[in-house]
């Protein structure tokens, strides 16, 4: 069996602290909620290393160029530069 890697111990411990501090309330849209802390972060870490060409950052997100756009003007990424 593979060895669990770094981001899912991350995002596994995050999960199991968010069902902690539920506090008596019901979980809900969990899968959403994860996409959307992670989404944004990762695109900006991707496109920062391929320097802001949205091309190279498509290939190593292993998506579509267009769709790369599409989550990029919903988290509103449009016209981010590298750093």
């Amino acid at each position: 069996m593979k060895e669990e890697s770094e981001l899912s111990r991350t995002v596994r411990r995050a999960i199991d602290g968010y069902f902690r501090d539920l506090d008596g309330q019901k979980p809900h849209a969990i899968y959403d909620m994860v996409i959307h802390c992670v989404e944004r972060p990762m695109l900006e870490s991707v496109l920062e290393r391929a320097e802001g060409n949205q091309s190279r950052a498509a290939e190593i997100l292993g998506l579509n160029r267009n769709t790369l756009r599409k989550k990029m003007k919903e988290h509103g990424l449009n016209g981010l530069h590298p750093l």
